[in-house]
């Protein structure tokens, strides 16, 4: 059974300045830069046969291309900091291409994804890390400059069954 998921790939530019923030954080868990990724839509642990209609599902949605822009260093987990990442500026763009996401995969039977979309790109999973020094380590790095491209495609990944961060393949290309 694949884990599947849907995403912009982060170009290999973009992705070597990110990786430019790694390290000096304890507990903290880092991505290879070569996985970074912007998640439109987890799907989960799905059959063959689903695999196959999300496959041909995703020819059916169009779009053009967006400019991603990454914002800012932040960290889900106020109180309990569970992962690191780079926030992605919210454009309609982007919004309408994760609906038009959503929208398929309940079409084909995934249940709802309850969280609210919030762009990012995750560079580290962290574990025991306290807020004190995940406020520090983001205080202390500024988001490098010039992070911004054009995403004139989105990627159908698959992952191996694991607590997250990889390695992750592109399984199929679609353009926008």
């Amino acid at each position: 059974m694949p884990r599947l998921f849907t995403g912009i790939q982060i170009p290999r530019d973009v992705a070597t300045n990110l990786a430019t923030l790694r390290g000096g954080l304890p507990g903290a868990r880092w991505i290879e830069p070569e996985d970074y990724h912007l998640t439109l839509r987890f799907i989960g642990d799905v059959g063959t046969g689903v695999a196959n209609d999300i496959l041909v599902g995703l020819e059916s949605i169009r779009g053009r291309k967006i400019s991603i822009r990454i914002d800012r260093l932040a960290a889900f987990g106020a109180d309990k900091p569970r992962t690191l990442f780079a926030k992605v500026v919210t454009t309609s763009g982007l919004v309408e291409l994760q609906a038009d996401h959503e929208r398929l995969m309940r079409r084909l039977g995934a249940k709802p994804d309850t969280r609210k979309f919030t762009p990012h790109v995750t560079l580290a999973r962290l574990r025991g890390a306290t807020p004190e020094t995940v406020a520090s380590y983001i205080a202390a790095r500024s988001t490098p400059d010039m992070l911004v491209f054009d995403a004139t495609e989105f990627v159908l990944y698959s992952a191996h069954d694991s607590t997250g961060g990889g390695p992750y393949r592109a399984e199929a290309f679609y353009p926008l």
